[in-house]
């Protein structure tokens, strides 16, 4: 009490040195300063959140809704499996197709026969024996090859054999292109023998772009690689496996995820089929804080920085409510929830549209909340905002006084010198 009527008096003092225009100038002031409607704030505060949100006309175009934080929602929001890569497998034979061959292959393809045959001459022979055993040199049959010109499969999945004309291969392994060729040559040949190797693999490869060390076709063997391999064999991403998304596309249709969701979630790493396309991008996940945040930073986007991160990290990250600003009781998250979610939630998604936008009431004064703030998910482009407190606008008003007082005292002072 001394202190302060100490510092009543030396005001009033400082007061009446005041010039009587400074006088006049200083209660005006304060009589327009008690009114706090015009002082600035970084955030609304929680009864203008909740005036907006029943107001009609405030949110008529998007017509949001705001929902308190509760287990049910939390559960719900917790469940939520994002739109996997994995809907994308429908790979389901037990053996490999990745030796079939496809339009665009080349094969190098080798006819072995018994004697003089119809692709060699009767000087050529393997080894110098005949099957008897017998010396090619004392006129016993002898074992001849020769190795076609590399063939292409056409567009149309066929290939021309000398002397048994256009074969239909398409989807077949060497080995069976092999047994027709040779049956082809049944009855033109003695004992034809065929092998059939693909040169050039087009059909079984995919394509990887992106940010990665080596971009181009991979060819895919009989090891079955998943996702995860194929970019690995390209050289791997040129980021952070948090901060590089994963896009496949496969039969005209697009599923995304992580590269750590594929590390880390076997299901969703699934084997890679012929025509694949890879694409890996760099895009770090991303939340942005508005209002009475504790931490003062640079930029109001932050990121994520893991995986997976919850709620209750974000607000980690941005230092929680302002201790001396921020309104516990009103932190909201706010973001564009899907069709299926917002179908759980009983929210109401506007005719063509496949996403409504949703606001998120959290009590971070209610201990309750702690835990399940730390169930619920972030997401890619949510928003975080903790409002003003009501009292936050007679701080300010407080030190616009402190500050215009100060500087009145000072020009009094001089005036007076």
């Amino acid at each position: 009490m001394p202190r302060f009527s100490l510092r009543r008096k030396t005001f009033s003092h400082t007061f009446e040195m005041l010039p009587p225009v400074l006088k006049g100038v200083s209660g005006f002031m304060v009589l327009f300063l008690a009114s706090c409607s015009w002082v600035p704030r970084s955030a609304p505060t929680q009864k203008q959140m909740n005036h907006y949100t029943k107001s009609s006309k405030n949110r008529a175009a998007l017509n949001y809704k705001m929902l308190n934080v509760t287990p049910e929602i939390a559960d719900i929001l917790a469940a939520e499996v994002p739109p996997l890569i994995s809907t994308l497998n429908n790979i389901n034979y037990k053996i490999s197709r990745n030796d079939h061959i496809g339009a665009g292959d080349v094969l190098e393809i080798t006819i072995f026969e018994l004697g003089s045959g119809l692709f060699s001459s009767s000087d050529r022979s393997i080894g110098g024996t005949s099957t008897s055993g017998e010396s090619a040199i004392s006129g016993t049959p002898h074992i001849s090859s020769q190795n076609l010109p590399p063939t292409q499969v056409e567009a149309d999945g066929t290939i021309m054999v000398p002397y048994i004309g256009r074969l239909k291969i398409i989807g077949k392994t060497p080995s069976q292109v092999a047994s027709i060729i040779q049956n082809g040559l049944k009855g033109k040949s003695q004992d034809p023998q065929v092998m059939v190797h693909i040169k050039n693999d087009i059909g079984n490869t995919v394509i990887v772009s992106g940010e990665i060390s080596h971009p181009g076709r991979v060819t895919l063997s009989l090891a079955d690689e998943h996702l995860s391999d194929v970019i690995a064999i390209a050289g791997g991403s040129k980021y952070p496996p948090k901060d590089s998304q994963v896009e496949l596309i496969r039969n005209n249709k697009v599923g995304t995820t992580d590269l750590a969701t594929l590390e880390n979630h076997p299901d969703e790493d699934i084997k890679a089929a012929p025509g694949d396309r890879i694409h890996v991008i760099y895009q770090p996940r991303t939340f942005t804080a508005f209002g009475a945040v504790g931490q003062s930073q640079q930029r109001n986007e932050v990121q994520f920085g893991t995986a997976n991160l919850t709620l209750a990290g974000a607000l980690a990250r941005i230092g929680g409510p302002a201790d001396n600003r921020a309104d516990g009781n009103a932190v909201y998250l706010i973001r564009y929830e899907d069709e299926d979610i917002c179908k759980r939630l009983g929210v109401p998604v506007q005719s063509g549209n496949h996403t409504a936008p949703i606001v998120y009431a959290i009590d971070m004064l209610n201990p309750t909340q702690y835990f399940l703030t730390q169930r619920i998910p972030m997401k890619d482009h949510d928003v975080l905002l903790i409002a003003d407190a009501s009292t936050n606008a007679i701080y300010k008003i407080d030190a616009l006084i402190g500050t215009f007082m100060g500087q009145a005292a000072t020009i009094g002072l001089y005036g007076v010198r």
